[in-house]
């Protein structure tokens, strides 16, 4: 079994928050990965070596300042409620609607959904951003949402 249930999902409130409701038809679209594969997943995009963002380390392209070419601030347009991702994120994904997304919070917590879905739900998938990573299916851009509000935006290399 690839993904459980979001009932099943420990931080699924994050999508039934009151203030940031989700669509039933998006709640459908949103799937936690089992942890055998996020492993998979995480092992493959990520890190073969960290298991969380707090550990990464210059050895791994998600922990090495030269894989991410610009920071910005996500978090004033989280506070003001903002319906789309900051203009400086969509323009450098720049990805089809229908393109599959992996929202990376740790080796055993990743949640897959399409890039629409994501964009309309950006406000609750933040609710979880702790040095998270959204990586596009065969999409070399990548973003990191850090807990300060920051996102790094870069371009994933391949994990040695």
């Amino acid at each position: 079994m690839n993904y459980i249930s979001l009932d099943d999902y420990k931080k699924a409130w994050v999508f039934r928050h009151q203030d940031a409701p989700v669509t039933d038809q998006d709640l459908t679209l949103i799937k936690p990965m089992s942890h055998e594969r996020a492993a998979v997943l995480w092992s493959t995009m990520v890190s073969r070596e960290h298991d969380h963002p707090d550990f990464f380390e210059k050895t791994d392209w998600c922990g090495n300042d030269d894989n991410f070419s610009q920071t910005i601030t996500w978090e004033a347009a989280w506070e003001e409620g903002a319906e789309q991702l900051p203009t400086e994120i969509l323009a450098h994904l720049d990805w089809q609607a229908n393109t599959t997304v992996y929202f990376c919070m740790a080796r055993d917590n990743i949640i897959e959904t399409s890039f629409d879905v994501f964009k309309r739900n950006w406000q609750n998938f933040m609710f979880l951003a702790d040095g998270s990573l959204l990586l596009g299916k065969k999409r070399n851009e990548v973003v990191q949402f850090l807990a300060t509000g920051d996102a790094k935006l870069g371009t994933k290399a391949d994990v040695k």
